[in-house]
């Protein structure tokens, strides 16, 4: 009985790590772009804009693949 609630305790530690690794995928994925744009003289943000949204989908299949596994470990 004792190890069911910290199990449990695991899993919302999983998804808070979750939430700031995806964070900050996008956030070094902006900055990596705003710095291309600096380095190669761009204005109109091409750099910014692509890498973003590169981070997002990178960011968004960690975390999908993430949580599949941690429901495959409970079936």
């Amino acid at each position: 009985m004792t190890q069911k609630p910290q199990k449990q305790f695991s899993k919302y530690i999983r998804f808070t790590t979750m939430a700031i690794q995806m964070g900050a995928t996008i956030y070094l994925g902006s900055l990596l772009g705003e710095w291309l744009d600096a380095k190669f003289n761009n204005t109109n943000q091409l750099y910014y804009k692509v890498v973003t949204l590169l981070a997002v989908f990178i960011a968004m299949y960690a975390v999908i693949r993430q949580v599949l596994n941690i429901t495959n470990k409970n079936d």
